[in-house]
């Protein structure tokens, strides 16, 4: 008997103008995580691993614990919203990743998060 141990994740990027500086090569996004537990199993969430890149192609990771302080245990069919922020020097650039799950049986496994693309409302002249 196979158990399902899925979590589906959206992700909703948005450029914050009001606290960029593009002058100063600062572009500041927020984005909105939102996960569903599709699977047969409660689990929680452990930690957190981000790819961040660029428009110059320069790459950083950010591992941790948990999101925003949180380690949200997920029931099936229980979804989880949490808003986090990103700074780049450049008004264009991708974030993905994955987080690390633990189900209520002990087992562990990661939940992909899709790259998407953060992009600052710039105008070309």
């Amino acid at each position: 008997m196979s158990i399902n141990q899925q979590i589906s994740v959206n992700v909703i990027p948005r450029y914050l103008s009001d606290q960029s500086n593009p002058e100063a090569k600062r572009y500041v996004f927020a984005y909105t995580v939102q996960m569903e537990n599709t699977g047969d199993i409660p689990a929680r969430l452990l930690s957190r691993h981000w790819i961040i890149t660029d428009a110059d192609g320069e790459t950083r990771e950010v591992r941790g614990p948990g999101v925003v302080g949180e380690h949200p245990h997920l029931q099936p069919g229980e979804c989880y919203e949490y808003t986090s922020g990103a700074i780049l020097p450049t008004p264009v650039g991708s974030m993905m990743g994955s987080y690390q799950m633990q189900g209520d049986d002990g087992s562990l496994f990661d939940a992909s998060i899709p790259v998407f693309t953060l992009s600052a409302e710039v105008v070309f002249h």
